[in-house]
């Protein structure tokens, strides 16, 4: 975790410290369970492909008491957590914003995915604090 909003940053230190860790398991002579047609299999089923969730915490006070907040986040292929992590309410109107997905795009793409979001959700907030109308985002694709 890193305050500020440069995520390309903390996405080039994640992917050093992964480097690093599979450097590690190999030596061991273990490696990533890894399906040709799933991605990386992990405990978790909704983790199967990348196993990436970015996950930026934003404050959006007007935006999360929008009925459309919901569909803008399904549309963005986003989701939301309390920033306790999952199952946590918000606090302060503080989420956590994270790629819904996890499989059909590289680690790259989702974390563009959220980059892309989050940003259009300010400019919603920001829209809102003026008083002016927002709009529900045509829905991305979930596989690039």
């Amino acid at each position: 975790m890193e305050k500020g909003g440069n995520m390309r940053r903390v996405f080039e230190r994640f992917c050093k410290g992964l480097q690093e860790v599979e450097r590690l398991i190999q030596e061991k002579g273990w490696e990533f369970m890894w399906n040709e047609r799933l991605g990386y299999i992990l405990t978790c089923p909704s983790n199967l492909g990348t196993g990436l969730r970015a996950g930026v915490h934003v404050t959006l006070p007007r935006l999360s008491k929008d009925a459309r907040f919901p569909k803008i986040l399904d549309n963005l292929r986003l989701q939301k957590r309390g920033t306790g992590g999952v199952d946590t309410a918000a606090v302060g109107n503080t989420f956590d914003i994270s790629n819904l997905d996890r499989l059909g795009q590289s680690e790259v793409q989702l974390v563009q995915t959220v980059i892309d979001g989050v940003n259009y959700l300010i400019e919603c907030e920001k829209k809102l604090e003026r008083g002016q109308d927002i709009k529900i985002p045509a829905p991305i694709s979930q596989f690039k």
